[in-house]
């Protein structure tokens, strides 16, 4: 089946969906750092770097089912919660916009779990009167991704999944939860010396404090906007897009070197992405940026997994 992805990013939705045996036709992202890494993995046959704004339906080829992260800021309980009166949410009716012109058999949405609630429900309930008047039937699950997708992150989203088909729509199941087997030292490295960049030394103001607070090499820690978390994590908090923004608010290890931030590609991997997924020539703070903004890939391939087996 073909799959159209909007706000595609550096492809981890697209990446899930792929492992599960769909096929990537056409792709779209405006950030260029996120469209270079995108097209560094997936090739240069499907991504329009283009602001969706200003692409015609009628551009796009044919697709089964339309996939997206739309932003998820406006409805973030991190963010202003400013929802479609930020001009980042009202980027859902390009969606709408897509989806009233190909029709496709499926759309998948990924955002937030705060959206559910954002604005005393009212904005979830926006989507589904956008969606279902085209003769959609909806189903949604907010699900972790430490009891989905057996990685030592918490993370919880909300998914989306929509059928133009009533009843497979009603045979459609969402997976249910797992046991976690992959715990955060099967991904942290602490005795392989990584770039001295990484590592805090006394010239940072948080020095002082990281010193007395990271003891512990089993555990993760964080800089909050309160100061150094004393709480030890041996989950991976949420990681975020203002990682890229804000250096300091890249998570931190205890290793046998001394303290310092994980690195991109240990972020990858809490993100559940493979091993042989690389970042191009790209700026470090872009990169934590597009970790942040991504989604765990082995939940999106155990949905992508169900909506296989109903269509199938």
């Amino acid at each position: 089946m073909k799959v159209g992805s909007l706000f595609s990013g550096i492809g981890g939705i697209d990446l899930g969906f792929q492992q599960a045996g769909f096929n990537i036709v056409w792709a779209n992202e405006l950030d260029k750092d996120a469209a270079t890494t995108y097209r560094h993995n997936f090739g240069n046959k499907c991504l329009v770097e283009k602001d969706i704004c200003k692409v015609k339906a009628k551009e796009m080829p044919d697709f089964d089912i339309l996939v997206a992260g739309f932003p998820c800021q406006p409805f973030s309980i991190m963010g202003r919660q400013k929802g479609f009166k930020d001009p980042r949410g009202t980027l859902f009716y390009e969606i709408v916009r897509v989806v009233k012109e190909k029709q496709p058999k499926i759309i998948f949405l990924e955002n937030v779990s705060n959206l559910i609630k954002h604005d005393d429900g009212k904005t979830f309930l926006a989507i589904y009167n956008a969606l279902a008047p085209l003769g959609y039937s909806l189903r949604y699950s907010v699900m972790d991704a430490t009891e989905y997708g057996n990685v030592p992150q918490i993370r919880t989203r909300i998914f989306i999944v929509a059928f133009l088909d009533e009843e497979k729509c009603e045979k459609f199941k969402f997976p249910e939860k797992i046991e976690r087997t992959v715990q955060l030292n099967d991904i942290i490295k602490r005795d392989i010396k990584h770039d001295n960049s990484y590592y805090y030394n006394e010239n940072s103001p948080y020095y002082k404090d990281l010193k007395i607070i990271v003891t512990d090499k089993r555990a993760l820690y964080k800089i909050y906007d309160t100061g150094v978390s004393r709480k030890a994590h041996y989950i991976c908090p949420t990681l975020t897009a203002n990682m890229g923004t804000y250096p300091d608010r890249v998570p931190i290890v205890l290793d046998d070197y001394g303290i310092r931030k994980i690195t991109p590609y240990e972020c990858l991997a809490l993100q559940g992405f493979p091993k042989e997924y690389r970042f191009p020539k790209i700026p470090l703070p872009s990169a934590y940026k597009q970790c942040g903004n991504s989604v765990v890939v082995p939940v999106i391939k155990r949905i992508a997994e169900s909506i296989m087996a109903v269509m199938c």
